[in-house]
């Protein structure tokens, strides 16, 4: 006979139980994710980090090579608003296919441009791009949130993450093999062929991309895969009114400063990465190329190892301190090696900062969507990427002056100066993990029914 609370029944009760369910096709999306996300991040850096031979071939000073750059963060600004409305209405598919359409018209444009009296040409495509990378950058913990378990969405994240800094660390490396240069024997007409074939080469794999998402992307599973998801999924509220949640939401305040400076260091840093070295080591695009692919490499190792560490401790807000203070202390080495004059000390250095700074971006991202929980991953994450950016152009121009009008050691040390700041704000940040409560809730809720049920 059925009992429930001890009360004998002669029929036996039926209980709903939430339905979740992770299916295998999660991979693929990441794996579409990872691929369109990357091809856009390879352009970001890949006319700066040969910034002598841009700057010769196009007749062109070197804050104009910055800006190629510096168009990712500008354009991010006031455009993460309408793309994360979009991404809340639409949905992933919507967001995926116009961030991959973007970035692969920006390439065919930029291919127009390899000629001396095109940089206008290369900008607008570069221009193209950067527009398209915020319906990427945000991405990652939506697309984790709608098709990982909550025991895999940190390291789903990470990995998700894990293609843009991919797509860094190849437009650190591959740029300076595919345009070499050199200033004593420089031929104007073989550099126009080597542009021309690089960006011929980056269309090209940004529309195989592109037609691989317009294929087998899917906008979402059949059912979601955890109940904070289906819980989450259960909320429908307006645009602003999320915004205007998240604003006052103190802790998630203080995380975008201090995720803003983190991660603005590390875009002032990779932007002037070039000229850095170039000052101590000239006549080395080669191994400021590679010094840069260390630091994203390593940096893709620490993202995993930090949504690992996530994943199985769920200690955010202790994880997120640890990895800024050792960021702190990464760029210090950095700054106070760089001059001693042994290259293969800087990549040493290079490779340790890279492991912390660009670690920490998942785990922002993981601790925002635990702070701001049931609001949608891809608003919290947009407004952290926007904070990002404005700090990442504010840093970008302040280092940049530092270095030529000042020296490379003073703009290093106002770099870490602001870090060990923002490493000071993170221990202000309450450790309110929304989601994690909400999940443990949902999951004894069901339990307690479950086991009623004799």
């Amino acid at each position: 006979m059925t009992m429930y609370n001890g009360i004998p029944l002669s029929e036996p009760i039926s209980v709903i139980v939430p339905e979740t369910k992770v299916y295998t096709k999660r991979w693929l999306m990441l794996a579409l994710f990872i691929l369109t996300s990357m091809i856009n991040a390879f352009q970001w850096i890949h006319f700066s980090i040969i910034a002598p031979v841009v700057q010769r071939f196009y007749n062109v000073e070197s804050h104009a090579v910055d800006w190629t750059s510096m168009i990712y963060m500008v354009t991010y600004i006031p455009l993460i608003f309408p793309a994360s409305y979009l991404l809340n209405k639409k949905g992933l598919r919507v967001v995926v296919l116009l961030g991959i359409l973007g970035t692969a018209a920006g390439g065919w444009i930029k291919v127009l441009s390899a000629a001396p009296d095109r940089f206008w040409v290369a900008f607008i495509g570069q221009t193209v791009t950067a527009i398209s990378q915020i319906f990427i950058l945000g991405t990652p913990p939506h697309l984790a949130a709608v098709w990982f378990g909550a025991d895999q969405v940190s390291s789903a994240t990470a990995m998700g993450v894990f293609g843009n800094q991919v797509g860094i660390a190849l437009g650190f490396v591959l740029p300076p093999l595919l345009v070499p240069y050199s200033s004593e024997a420089y031929n104007e007409e073989y550099t126009a062929i080597n542009l021309r074939n690089m960006f011929l080469g980056v269309a090209s794999f940004a529309t195989a991309v592109l037609l691989l998402v317009i294929v087998f992307f899917k906008e979402k599973p059949l059912m979601p895969p955890s109940l904070a998801q289906l819980n989450s999924n259960s909320k429908e509220e307006s645009f602003l009114k999320t915004i205007m949640r998240l604003l006052k939401n103190k802790a998630y305040l203080l995380l975008l400063v201090t995720y803003g400076i983190n991660t603005g260091v590390f875009y002032a840093i990779s932007t002037l990465l070039s000229q850095f070295i170039e000052v101590h080591f000239p006549n080395s695009s080669e191994q400021a190329g590679l010094i840069g692919l260390t630091m994203v490499v390593s940096g893709v190792l620490g993202s995993v190892v930090g949504g690992i560490i996530l994943d199985k401790t769920h200690k955010f807000k202790e994880t997120t301190i640890a990895i800024y203070a050792l960021s702190f202390l990464g760029l210090l080495a950095f700054t106070l090696t760089i001059g001693a004059g042994h290259i293969e000390v800087v990549f040493l250095t290079s490779g340790l900062l890279g492991f912390f700074m660009t670690g920490y971006l998942p785990v922002g991202f993981e601790f925002a969507a635990e702070l701001t929980y049931p609001e949608p991953e891809g608003t919290s994450s947009g407004l952290l990427n926007a904070s990002a950016q404005v700090f990442g152009i504010l840093l970008t121009l302040l280092a940049g002056y530092l270095l030529t009008s000042v020296s490379d050691l003073v703009s290093n040390f106002v770099l870490c100066g602001l870090l060990l700041v923002g490493s000071a704000l993170t221990f202000l940040i309450r450790s309110d993990l929304r989601r994690q409560a909400a999940q443990t809730i949902q999951t004894t809720a069901v339990e307690t029914v479950t086991e009623k049920i004799v």
